[in-house]
């Protein structure tokens, strides 16, 4: 490729040349701004959102998205790029460049939330109890917008960037499907983001190191003896033991835990009893918990079973735990590499401005993103659409009344297309790895 010999050669020559006119830097900072116009152009813009509103008007759950999947390979098709279908049961993986190494990926997940949509819009969720709460819809096509931007400079791309559009990261763990699929094993690094609605548009946040915690999930079962409310001596009561397993489940976090490593222990769930005047035989209740260390999680999980087992016993029930990993695996927390970090801060300063580039504070929320970040360097960000000027307030996610600022597109589009394709090019300057040591994936 003609492109790909000049611009090697521009890196030889701001390397080595005595009098310097033109470095990577000064090439790689032109990308954000060039990837950005291209993303905003009308025909592009309208694209997007139309993509958008069609798989936001069919939302599908978990490892069910059958069509999501198929407008997706669809698009890809049009705009020539290969891919693999499926892995991890409806994940599509594209290609976009050389088809050689070095390898980038960006990442986009698919699945929606199962509550009832309660926005009422042209392109409402058709799914009865099923809607895109969390906007993965946007992701989707902010991934696909990525994809059209990078297939459209594919010859300038200095190695292979990889399209993760993947199912299941609401609690079924697809990223981790994805991995043990064996697609990504020669990728260098892999970016994804997530919208926010309280962060103004034009706007994006991060930071290095941990950002977003590791989960689990638990639900148990305390079963006593059942009988009549007005005479409890004859009853073994589950719904007592219950609430007093609760109370002692929160001092794992205020007395065991270091102060300073923080910690959630949540019980949400609680189902017991049916009648004023009945004693139930057993009750059934649910929670999370997270933290930020692997550690942490593995304490959280080992202390949660003999708290809730030995506290029903000293109240004369029964309990067993379900920590429910075969369908919700535990997430490891999600931890951005500090290499990574500097990337995204210059790529994402040259095309928003350095002003728009916010440091933020990690949270207690999960992602399974954070299976790839164990397996290579990984950088997760938050991509701002509050206009509350044009919209008013915006709902968080996993609300019935969750809205997506459309305007926010571009921007993410032209970032996932710009990180990869700029990471490729600084990648060049790297030594390169030895021979037999990768295969071509396409």
């Amino acid at each position: 490729m003609a492109d790909s010999k000049w611009v090697l050669l521009i890196f030889v020559l701001c390397l080595f040349g005595p009098t310097p006119i033109f470095c990577e830097s000064d090439f790689s900072s032109k990308i954000p701004t060039k990837f950005l116009s291209f993303a905003k152009k009308q025909e592009v813009v309208d694209w997007m959102v139309g993509l958008r509103r069609k798989i936001h008007e069919n939302p599908e759950l978990g490892y069910e998205e059958v069509e999501t999947s198929k407008l997706i390979r669809a698009e890809l098709d049009k705009m020539g790029i290969p891919y693999k279908y499926p892995v991890a049961v409806t994940g599509v993986i594209g290609y976009i460049g050389t088809g050689e190494p070095p390898f980038v990926a960006i990442r986009a997940d698919m699945d929606a939330l199962a509550m009832q949509e309660m926005v009422e819009w042209e392109h409402k969720s058709k799914v009865p109890g099923k809607m895109h709460a969390c906007g993965h819809d946007s992701h989707v096509a902010m991934l696909l917008g990525a994809a059209k931007i990078l297939q459209e400079h594919r010859e300038e791309l200095q190695g292979t960037v990889t399209l993760v559009f993947q199912p299941a990261e609401e609690g079924g763990g697809g990223a981790k499907k994805v991995l043990d699929a064996g697609v990504l094993e020669n990728v260098d690094a892999i970016f994804g983001l997530h919208v926010s609605p309280g962060l103004p548009i034009g706007e994006v946040a991060s930071r290095s190191g941990p950002l977003l915690a590791g989960s689990g999930f638990f639900e148990a079962v305390i079963s006593g003896k059942g009988g009549h409310a007005a005479i409890p001596q004859y009853s073994i009561d589950p719904i007592l033991a219950a609430s007093n397993v609760i109370v002692s489940l929160q001092h794992l976090v205020s007395r065991e835990a270091d102060p300073l490593d923080s910690q959630v222990v949540t019980v949400a769930k609680f189902q017991g009893g049916g009648a004023f005047n009945v004693i139930p035989d057993s009750v059934t209740i649910g929670g999370t918990f997270r933290a930020f260390s692997k550690e942490s999680i593995t304490q959280l999980k080992q202390r949660i079973e003999e708290v809730i087992t030995k506290q029903a016993a000293v109240q004369r029930c029964n309990a067993t735990v379900d920590f429910l990993e075969q369908g919700k695996p535990l997430f490891p927390a999600t931890i951005n590499n500090k290499n990574l970090h500097k990337h995204f801060q210059n790529v994402a300063g040259n095309m928003l401005g350095v002003h728009n580039v916010k440091d933020m504070q990690p949270l207690m929320g999960s992602e399974d993103f954070a299976f790839y970040q164990e397996e290579m360097p990984g950088y997760f960000f938050f991509l701002g659409m509050k206009d509350e000027a044009a919209l008013g307030p915006l709902p968080s996610g996993h609300s019935p009344h969750f809205k997506i600022n459309e305007e926010a597109l571009p921007y993410g589009a032209a970032l996932h297309a710009s990180l990869a394709a700029t990471y490729l090019l600084e990648i060049q300057l790297r030594p390169s790895s030895p021979e037999g040591k990768h295969h071509d994936e396409l």
